[in-house]
């Protein structure tokens, strides 16, 4: 395999010598300084690597082993992932990841966390705060990232989210709880009693669930829970809101986001709109949501990963990171709205 990769890299170098024009585009992005020869032969190189899971190290040729412990399978988390992996292969770092994933299971995160833990890897990624959790608990040495975690210091994960103080920090995917309450009002004018769904297994849930109550009863309509401790309670939770609210807000829970084809078949079918904490959840089935782009959230944990990998930045004074607030944004599901009989036209 290295004699392949040198001869790639020698006839990269003399394709580089003989061309006058510019030398063609690398999929690697590089540096503004970086010469048109090195760019055609990180590519060459790239090309010819069949271990490493990123782009070859720029600076020691160091290879860090990353394991990832994500909580279940859904289109938020499984974003944040990409996004994480993508800002690792944009940095130039030579990595291995371990993808790994509990499918909801508590029990199953332990085992997973352990068997990292175990690995004695370089970093551990985390995505979901049971994840995080059971990543924490197992370590308190090998640097630990989290995200889609609201609040890391209200999960007993960090000392503060300004000053971790250990070997955890990351970002939170605290959403704009008030801001989607107000898009219910705007959508559902004459609401007066919400049903909040949760799981009550999730920690970051309790808290959203606490500021969707607030913001709910500031704008003089009633809340109420409707609350499942697995995904197997969804439909029966669901199927019992129906003629209780006249609205049903989910906030980015990872049971429901899970089990949100479920949700929405019960609430489509009898009338009862959906607004979500995230935009995966709205392409589900949901009605709409004002929320954070889960992708460039996994990017900006991405980015903290390079730092301690490679720069040598400590977890413990990294402050929890929160995307800003131009990464919201407003998604409708024009077939859900067209369903339940809803005008969705003037919320663009």
């Amino acid at each position: 395999m290295r004699k392949s990769k040198i001869t790639a890299l020698f006839l990269a170098a003399a394709m580089v010598l003989s061309m006058t024009a510019c030398s063609s585009s690398s999929d690697t992005q590089t540096s503004a300084d970086t010469t048109a020869q090195a760019d055609t032969a990180n590519q060459a190189q790239s090309e010819n690597t069949e271990s490493d899971s990123g782009t070859e190290a720029a600076s020691d040729g160091e290879t860090y082993k990353i394991g990832v412990l994500q909580l279940t399978q859904h289109a938020a988390l499984d974003a944040a992932n990409e996004g994480f992996i993508a800002a690792l292969d944009e940095s130039g770092i030579s990595y291995e990841v371990d993808q790994q994933n509990a499918s909801g299971d508590q029990s199953t995160c332990q085992t997973i966390a352990s068997k990292l833990v175990n690995d004695g890897d370089d970093l551990i990624l985390a995505i979901g705060t049971p994840a995080a959790q059971a990543v924490a608990g197992t370590t308190e040495d090998i640097p630990i990232l989290v995200t889609a975690v609201t609040d890391p210091a209200a999960s007993g994960l960090v000392e503060s989210n300004e000053t971790p103080g250990g070997n955890v920090t990351g970002t939170s995917d605290l959403t704009p709880v008030t801001e989607q309450i107000d898009l219910l009002k705007r959508i559902l004018p004459d609401a007066q009693t919400v049903g909040i769904l949760y799981c009550t297994a999730e920690s970051n849930s309790d808290i959203q669930a606490a500021m969707a109550r607030e913001a709910i009863e500031a704008q003089g309509m009633t809340a109420e829970d409707f609350t499942v401790s697995s995904s197997n309670e969804i439909q029966t939770v669901v199927t019992s809101m129906v003629g209780a609210v006249d609205a049903i807000y989910a906030p980015t829970d990872n049971t429901i986001a899970a089990g949100m084809a479920t949700v929405a078949m019960v609430a489509n079918e009898n009338g009862l709109p959906v607004i979500c904490g995230e935009e995966g959840m709205v392409n589900a089935g949901g009605l709409a949501t004002y929320g954070i782009d889960y992708y460039e959230l996994g990017y900006l944990t991405g980015q903290q990963a390079v730092k301690i990998l490679a720069e040598g930045a400590d977890p413990a004074e990294m402050p929890i990171e929160y995307l800003a607030s131009d990464k919201c944004e407003l998604s409708v599901n024009e077939e859900t709205a067209q369903a339940l009989g809803i005008d969705v036209s003037g919320l663009e």
